[in-house]
């Protein structure tokens, strides 16, 4: 009896061993796809805003280590990124506050030390919550673009598609009732018409619109019609 009883041990150890094993090489299958990749792929805690796990081709494209980046916290976005388009990281940070399921662009980076720039292309998307049902992970892709970037067109779409969404970021700094007015202005309509469509005052027509040309930067009507067609606004 005890001797079967110690084989039927055995036996289930050597089994779980082999699961073990099999794991181990799983595990180290997924690392390795992970890290050989053609892409950058990092994840980040919303709420500190730091990147907490990256692969490899992280760390080689921007020269920093996942240590120098989680204790940088936003400043390595700061670091990395091109001026005109650091605001992309804080609007995404933002939008997942807001509970939006995804959110994609186009930025430009640097290697630590590095003066040239790298054109990626590149998701981001909850996967983790907390108790109360808010973002609290997000995972990142990027592509390089670079290499595709050969012509002066596809420079040009795609510094123009950066300012569009830099004006469309600026949008959303409208309230709900400003993008009313917003939306009635760019077709042309006077306060007057303005304020009879919205059963609004004149006044308050006026208002709404001095508060839109402060918020998106614009001294005049010209100014909004052009800002509304380079964001493609409907």
């Amino acid at each position: 009896m005890q001797k079967d009883a110690d084989k039927e041990r055995a036996s289930s150890f050597a089994a779980l061993q082999q699961e073990n094993e099999a794991l181990k090489a799983r595990v180290q299958w997924l690392e390795r796809v992970v890290d050989e990749v053609p892409a950058i792929l990092y994840a980040s805690n919303n709420t500190k805003k730091t990147v907490y796990w990256c692969n490899s081709a992280m760390s080689e494209a921007t020269g920093y280590s996942l240590e120098e980046m989680t204790s940088m916290g936003m400043d390595f976005f700061r670091e990395i990124m091109h001026p005109e388009d650091f605001s992309l990281a804080e609007t995404a940070r933002q939008s997942f506050i807001g509970a939006k399921d995804v959110f994609g662009g186009v930025t430009r980076i640097r290697r630590k030390g590095a003066t040239n720039w790298y054109w990626l292309v590149g998701l981001a998307k909850p996967f983790n919550w907390d108790e109360d049902g808010n973002v609290k992970d997000v995972i990142c892709c990027f592509l390089d673009l670079t290499l595709a970037m050969d012509t002066n067109i596809q420079l040009s779409e795609a510094m123009r598609e950066v300012l569009r969404r830099q004006n469309e970021n600026q949008l959303n700094k409208l309230t709900p009732r400003e993008k009313d007015v917003f939306g009635l202005a760019v077709q042309g309509k006077n306060n007057k018409e303005i304020a009879a469509e919205l059963n609004l005052s004149r006044y308050t027509v006026e208002t709404h619109r001095k508060n839109i040309r402060l918020k998106l930067k614009v001294r005049n009507s010209t100014e909004l019609v052009a800002l509304a067609k380079r964001i493609g606004f409907q």
